[in-house]
């Protein structure tokens, strides 16, 4: 979760950036890499990632080339074309920081 420019958080850089659900986290994209990510969170019991855990996630995109299936932005599109109107609550498991 590491490869974003201090200059554009939205930059990618050596690769993809893989996204998972339910968990939270806070980033400094002031600091180097490695040091960006603090707080990480299961959102659901508010636990704290321990980083010498093992832990199964489910992500929002493969990283495996040869995936079936329609690209997740299509499968959204088509979801929320066909709820007519999607209310969201309020993105609060992510705090982004620049010193």
């Amino acid at each position: 979760m590491d490869f974003t420019s201090p200059n554009d958080p939205y930059y990618q850089q050596d690769g993809d950036m893989v996204h998972v659900g339910g968990m939270g986290y806070h980033i400094d994209i002031s600091k180097p890499q490695g040091k960006k990510i603090t707080n990480m969170t299961m959102l659901k019991s508010g636990e704290l990632i321990e980083p010498s855990k093992t832990y199964v996630v489910a992500v929002w995109a493969s990283v495996n080339e040869e995936t079936e299936g329609p690209p997740i932005c299509d499968v959204a599109e088509s979801y929320i074309r066909s709820m007519g109107t999607v209310s969201i609550d309020p993105n609060i498991s992510v705090k982004v920081k620049s010193s």
